[in-house]
This record gives C-alpha cells, sequence and structure tokens, in this order.
C-alpha cells in the first residue's frame, strides 16, 4: 500500500508539472491586449563620450560632439552617456570606466586626450575609440581618429575679418586695420584655426595686422575676457576666438565694450550664446556633431571604421562659415562674395591653406 501511493504521488506531481507547461505554453503563444503595441525593450548597443576640461557647457565642440550623441540616440535608438573631465588627471579614468561600463564606440573630446586613449585602447582591445582632434600614429583597428582642417574654416574668418575691419557698415569698425585671435592652448587645431585666419585676412587685406594671444586653457572665461579687452585696447576691431569656454569670455568682451565684432568658433555661436545678434559676425565652423554621428552609426552597423585617421574639411562639408544672421542686411555684398570665392578657390584646390603660420 505504501509503495501504491508513493506511485499515485509521483504521478499526480508529473501531471501537474505538465499541466503547469502547457498551460505556460498556451498563454505565451496566444496574444493578449497587454502585449501588443508595447515600446521595444531598449537597445543594448551603448555609445559614449569623455569631455575635455572644458566640458559640456563650452558653446563649442564639447557640445557639438555630445550633439552627435544625441542625434544617435534619437534617430538609432542608442544609449548614450558624457562623463566630464575636471582636469587632465580624469582621463584614463573616465575612459576606463566607461569600457568597463561596456560603451562603444567611446569618444575623446580633445587633443589632449591623445596619450590616454592609446593607453586605454591597447588594454582593452574588444572597446572602440574615436578622437575628436586626435591624429593618431598607427592606430590599432579599435581607434579611428576624426580631425578637421580647421585651417580651411579659419581662412573664411579671415577672409571676412581682413574685409571687415576696412569697412565702415559698423560704428565698431575703426581705422587702425587691425584685428585679433585669441586662442585657449597654442595645440594643433587651435593652431590650424590661427594659420588660416591669418592667411585669410592678408589674401584680402595683405597690410592688415593680426595680433594673436593665447589663454593657456579652455575653461577661464575671465581669462577670455581679459584677452579680449587686451586686444581692443591695442585697436582690433574684429576678434577672433577659438578657445572652448575661455572664448565666452572673448564674446562678453567685445560684446560689453561695444567697441569690436566677434567671430565664434566649431559650432554656429550665433545659435548658442546669449543675445548675440548685435556682436556676433559669423563663426568659422566644424561639424563634429556630424562626424561623430557618421562613426556610432557605422559602429552600429558593423563597419566601425578604425586603424585610420579621417579627416573633415570644405569639400567634404566638414567645415565651413556660419550665416551673418544679423548683419547679413549690413554686411557689403562684396565681403561675401570673396567669402564665396574663397570657399570655391579652396574647394577646387586652387587655394591650399596653410596649416602653420609662416
Amino acid at each position: 500500500m505504501k509503495r501504491s501511493l508513493r506511485t499515485t504521488c509521483a504521478m499526480f506531481v508529473v501531471f501537474a508539472m505538465a499541466t503547469m507547461v502547457l498551460g505556460g505554453c498556451a498563454s505565451t503563444s496566444t496574444p493578449t491586449s497587454s502585449t501588443t503595441g508595447t515600446t521595444p525593450p531598449a537597445s543594448t548597443f551603448k555609445t559614449a563620450m569623455v569631455t575635455d576640461i572644458g566640458g559640456l557647457g563650452d558653446k563649442s565642440f564639447n557640445d557639438l560632439s555630445w550633439a552627435g550623441l544625441e542625434k544617435a540616440k534619437a534617430d538609432l535608438a542608442v544609449e548614450t552617456k558624457v562623463l566630464s573631465s575636471k582636469s587632465i588627471a580624469d582621463y584614463e579614468t573616465n575612459l576606463t570606466n566607461l569600457a568597463d561600463a561596456g560603451y562603444s564606440p567611446i569618444f575623446a573630446v580633445g587633443f589632449l586626450m591623445t596619450d590616454a586613449v592609446s593607453k586605454i585602447a591597447s588594454t582593452t582591445p574588444d572597446t572602440n575609440f574615436g578622437g575628436i582632434d586626435i591624429f593618431f600614429t598607427n592606430p590599432p583597428k579599435n581607434v579611428v581618429g576624426l580631425n578637421f582642417k580647421e585651417q580651411e574654416a579659419g581662412y573664411l574668418a579671415g577672409v571676412a575679418a581682413g574685409l571687415s575691419t576696412k569697412a565702415s557698415f559698423d560704428a565698431r569698425l575703426n581705422t587702425k586695420n587691425i584685428i585679433g585671435f585669441v586662442g585657449g592652448m597654442p595645440i594643433p587645431p587651435v593652431q590650424r584655426y590661427e594659420a588660416g585666419f591669418v592667411a585669410g585676412a592678408k589674401s584680402v587685406n595683405p597690410t592688415v595686422k593680426v595680433i594673436s594671444l593665447y589663454a593657456g586653457k579652455f575653461d577661464d572665461q575671465a581669462k577670455g575676457k581679459e584677452l579680449g579687452l587686451s586686444l581692443i585696447s591695442q585697436g582690433a576691431d574684429v576678434v577672433f576666438a577659438a578657445a572652448g569656454q575661455t572664448g565666452i569670455g572673448t564674446f562678453t568682451a567685445c560684446q560689453e565694450s561695444k567697441k569690436a565684432l566677434f567671430i565664434g568658433v566649431d559650432s554656429d555661436q550665433f545659435l548658442t550664446l546669449t543675445n548675440p545678434g548685435d556682436t556676433i559676425l559669423t563663426s568659422a565652423v566644424k561639424r563634429i556633431d556630424v562626424a561623430v554621428f557618421s562613426v556610432v552609426k557605422q559602429a552600429k552597423d558593423g563597419a566601425f571604421p578604425g586603424g585610420q585617421n579621417l579627416s573633415f574639411g570644405l569639400a567634404d562639408d566638414g567645415v565651413g562659415i556660419a550665416p551673418y544672421h544679423d548683419f547679413d542686411a549690413k554686411i557689403p555684398q562684396a565681403i561675401k562674395d570673396a567669402v564665396d570665392k574663397a570657399i570655391a578657390d579652396i574647394k577646387a584646390g586652387t587655394v591650399t591653406v596653410p596649416e602653420t603660420l609662416k
């Protein structure tokens, strides 16, 4: 009897389990209103960036890089993240933390992260990295350098500034024939902007004097304002700043003194700075956002363009010059035509803009 009872119980358990399994199968094979039209699960593709010390809010290349990731988030349904660097010492830690968390590609924003990317990429070969404004020597397959021909955008800004300082379409333009440049740190991308700016100005105004000052940092608006006021005191009436957040201070100097027009950098800063209409003539732009989005899309499609350095210039719309916005009706047509001619000449190869000062 006991054995018979045990056998009966065992059969009952097997029957009960089978009923549960069959019931479970039936419930998953029949759609219900609660499972139709639901939001798809979040993407597991994760991409991120590490800012340079200028951080988000620089109205320049860090913000543009983030804009590229935000577009990827919206258009490609990827997960995005940003880690800000307060000092150079944060670079390796931020890159490592993102790699450990499964983000790839990771964008390092700024030339100063060259060594950090090279080091971390070598220890995390399964993670892809993109270096903004970084030219890598023999980059491995998990690294791509994203570089821009800043000298071409700077040249266009120089043409506009070199002709504007001789014009009289604004009361701030004086007769001294002097323009100014403020750089953040003397690194290649900034020096290319400066070289192009000087070359462009002198191509249309051979006697123009260009005064260049460097702040030594990208995150010091007070220093940027100080340098801007110094240039203005020396007679500069058009000032171009390639200096991240430091350049915002230079813009403030031009705006508050009412003695100089300002040329922005990287993004169209008319769209990002406060009340810029009476001060910003134009901006020298580079499409970091487009480059970042392109790399993310390629990576998601399984074709990360590693092992090389990419260069974006006027010919492929990687750099350019922003609209004149509130100055469009004021600036002489001759200046617009000169800028347009410079664009055509550079694209045609009849003008080659120097990358360094002569």
